[in-house]
């Protein structure tokens, strides 16, 4: 139970009547001050104008019982402006028996109507005790309402912070911290599947791997933070490189690989040839050389290479890759190209 609650059900009400008749209005005190004879802190204010209502302390009263035809305004007028000035309940108490007057004082914010009818004077207390209860009841529900409204926007604000955090998790686990790429275990979900694709459908998947050159010489002489920077270059050069259908991941140190789905091999070796070609000027800011650092890609293909899985079309690539680096470095090897003995290898120059 709330503080207005309990203090209706213990408390003397606090009535403003607003009546001009003096008769009619030392009668409603009377009939209240009889009834609330028990309670010691009942008020019973009783005023004959509008004016003289509006310059009382509206929000001390408990209840205001209003007159629906006043000398100097309408009730409906003065009700207008209580409920615009705090938030207590009025009853009307008037001889205006008419149905539409009635309907009119409710739609305009009053609590009750009661027609000054009879014995209405008996049955004008138990009005309002009542009209004061449910009053009370209003407020302790808006503010129950507020509180639980105030609850859900925490828990949406929440709910959205924990959404934030758990697509944040998924991101960290699903990427290279350093570069952004995917890392090798979400790769190797992906390559299976677009292995698998390819394979069902019929259309050509292309796979690259590549490494940096001297990349070991870079980290020793100029240190971890610069292979860092160099790491980061790489993979946005990569990026730069790629539509939004083709998947690029750090492999490992060094290492990057990149699935081209419907890719043919020639397509593959001209994406191959720009990478290499932006990795220079992309990374000579940080080896502090014109050269920069280079790269050397071996490229496997589905259709060219027949390989038997998804894991045996990466190894291709990767072995492709070996020779690149064997054969001097800043190379695009070709798996298709790669004979039997090495005298038979087939490298293409970066450039």
């Amino acid at each position: 139970m709330t503080n207005e609650s309990a203090r209706a059900s213990s408390a003397g009400p606090r009535v403003l009547i607003v009546e001009d008749d003096p008769d009619q209005r030392e009668l409603i005190c009377e009939a209240l001050r009889i009834h609330f004879a028990d309670r010691r802190d009942a008020e019973f204010v009783g005023v004959g104008t509008g004016a003289d209502c509006l310059e009382q302390r509206l929000c001390d009263f408990d209840v205001i019982l209003l007159d629906y035809n006043l000398p100097d305004t309408s009730g409906i007028d003065l009700l207008e402006q209580i409920t615009g000035l705090c938030d207590v309940p009025v009853v009307f108490v008037t001889g205006n028996s008419d149905i539409s007057a009635a309907a009119q004082a409710i739609r305009k914010g009053a609590q009750d109507y009661i027609v000054k009818l009879g014995d209405y004077l008996f049955g004008l207390p138990i009005v309002v005790e009542k009209n004061i209860r449910l009053h009370a009841l209003k407020q302790e529900n808006a503010s129950l309402q507020a509180k639980l409204t105030a609850t859900l926007e925490k828990m949406r604000l929440k709910n959205i912070a924990l959404e934030q955090s758990m697509q944040k998790l998924q991101t960290m686990a699903a990427t290279d911290h350093l570069t952004g790429l995917s890392n090798r275990r979400v790769f190797a979900e992906i390559l299976d599947h677009c292995y698998n694709e390819a394979a069902r459908y019929k259309f050509d998947l292309a796979c690259l791997m590549g490494d940096l050159d001297y990349y070991k010489a870079i980290n020793d002489t100029l240190g971890h933070q610069v292979g860092d920077k160099i790491l980061v270059a790489t993979a946005d050069v990569i990026r730069s490189n790629l539509r939004t259908s083709d998947h690029a991941a750090r492999y490992g140190g060094d290492e990057f690989v990149i699935l081209l789905p419907h890719t043919s091999i020639e397509k593959a070796i001209k994406v191959s040839k720009r990478i290499c070609r932006q990795m220079v000027p992309a990374t000579s800011q940080h080896t502090r050389t014109s050269t920069g650092i280079t790269l050397s890609i071996g490229v496997s293909s589905m259709k060219m290479d027949q390989p038997a899985s998804a894991d045996a079309m990466v190894t291709m690539a990767d072995r492709a890759l070996y020779v690149a680096k064997d054969r001097g470095k800043n190379r695009i090897v070709v798996f298709s190209e790669i004979g039997s003995t090495p005298q038979s290898l087939i490298t293409r120059s970066a450039g």
